[in-house]
């Protein structure tokens, strides 16, 4: 069989000799090169018309590079030996700070992300103590983003990812289950403490799990769900307690759970291509479209009467708008931070990370507003907490033994 070798650029490999087709097939031929720092240094080498990846070359600089270049029938298309380090001492790129130190930059995004989501939840409640609007406030937090997912995507950062009618009906109940846990939420911040809202919001991992075992058909183990009594004994503590109390706020935070759930399991459906960030983008901007109606009905008429204007009288025109655009970006923000921050640890720091930030939130929020809260509250959100904690780091070892033996077979 015929091997050629094509490169876009003359000074990407030097002294290789042309190969032309021999009279009898060719098992192995071996090109020794100077160093192999200079190997698809300009991403122009080909192979049957198709680039060379860096995962393909596999470079080693230990010891001289012999190019082994064999017959489709071995697989392996080339296979770089190791360099002598003299050859390669010289050639070797500096490795830079970020790239020495990988943990500074995750430890970076883990920071973002809690200060990001802490300011989101502050700023969002002090909205609504003089604009206690959520369904327009909701709209709000999605059309910020919106508008700057289509400016990021006018500047090309990202590139907008194209999308068709299948992909589309597939993200519209994503997007349908996100707005609709995204409201409820909001109407929650709006009627209860935010410490309490994400007290209740702890029970989200029940939710999945019910949803996972019953819906999905998946087999649940016994220790997940032994985990998950914890977090129901501690939340209705603090529920029986909490003096913010009232029905609205708690089952608006119950139905935001349960919307959450379905999310998750329409996300699945929806697995596709796309990069997460285009992904979110899309199911943004849909979410907004199905918020945007009850705003108009539900509270439409109350913010042109009387809402606007008593915002307006309370703390000035300027602040209320900055107010809107800055909860609205922190809102995006922090989702994004999430996304780009999970995807860059194990399931098991992902586990801890999202425990850590409900934590985060629920501490600062007591703090910032002096919400009151009793004993039993206290010690009901602790033990909800703990038991959220446990869900978790057991759910990420399962996953990870799940996954370990799926790379073993």
């Amino acid at each position: 069989m015929e091997s050629r070798i094509l490169s876009s650029c003359a000074t990407t490999i030097s002294g290789l000799p042309r190969l032309t087709r021999p009279a009898a097939r060719i098992t192995t031929v071996t090109v020794s090169v100077a160093s192999p720092a200079t190997i698809n240094t300009t991403g122009g080498n080909l192979i049957w018309g198709r680039q060379l990846r860096p995962s393909l070359l596999n470079l080693d600089h230990s010891s001289p590079v012999p190019l082994v270049l064999k017959t489709a029938s071995d697989r392996d298309v080339v296979k770089p030996c190791s360099a002598t380090a003299s050859d390669s001492a010289g050639d070797a790129a500096p490795v830079g700070f970020f790239a020495k130190y990988p943990w500074l930059v995750t430890g970076f995004f883990f920071f973002m992300w809690y200060f990001l989501n802490v300011i989101f939840n502050i700023l969002n409640k002090k909205i609504y103590n003089y604009f206690p609007y959520p369904y327009f406030v909701s709209a709000i937090h999605l059309g910020v983003g919106v508008i700057y997912c289509l400016g990021s995507w006018t500047v090309g950062l990202p590139k907008r990812a194209p999308i068709d009618s299948n992909l589309l009906k597939l993200l519209i109940p994503v997007a349908f289950c996100h707005a609709l846990g995204h409201v409820t939420s909001n109407i929650s911040f709006a009627a209860v403490a935010v410490s309490f809202t994400h007290t209740i919001k702890a029970l989200e991992p029940f939710f999945n799990a019910a949803a996972s075992q019953f819906i999905l058909g998946q087999s649940i183990p016994i220790t997940l769900w032994l985990s998950l009594a914890p977090v129901v004994i501690g939340v209705s503590m603090a529920s029986l307690t909490e003096l913010s109390f009232n029905w609205l706020g708690f089952i608006s935070a119950m139905i935001s759970n349960i919307s959450f759930t379905y999310r998750s399991i329409y996300s699945k459906k929806a697995m596709t291509d796309m990069d997460s960030t285009n992904l979110y983008a899309y199911i943004s901007i849909i979410a907004l479209i199905f918020c945007i109606p009850p705003a108009i009905i539900l509270e439409g008429p109350q913010l042109i009467k009387h809402g606007f204007s008593d915002a307006i009288a309370k703390v000035g025109l300027t602040k209320f708008i900055s107010d809107l655009f800055w909860v609205g970006m922190f809102y995006h923000l922090y989702n994004q931070l999430a996304t780009n921050t999970l995807e860059r640890v194990a399931p098991l720091t992902h586990a801890v990370g999202n425990v850590l930030k409900r934590v985060f939130v629920i501490g600062f929020s007591i703090v910032v507003f002096g919400n009151k809260i009793s004993t039993q509250t206290a010690i009901g959100t602790s033990i909800a907490i703990a038991g959220v904690a446990l869900y978790s780091l057991i759910k990420a070892k399962i996953e990870e033994e799940k996954r370990g033996l799926k790379k073993s077979a």
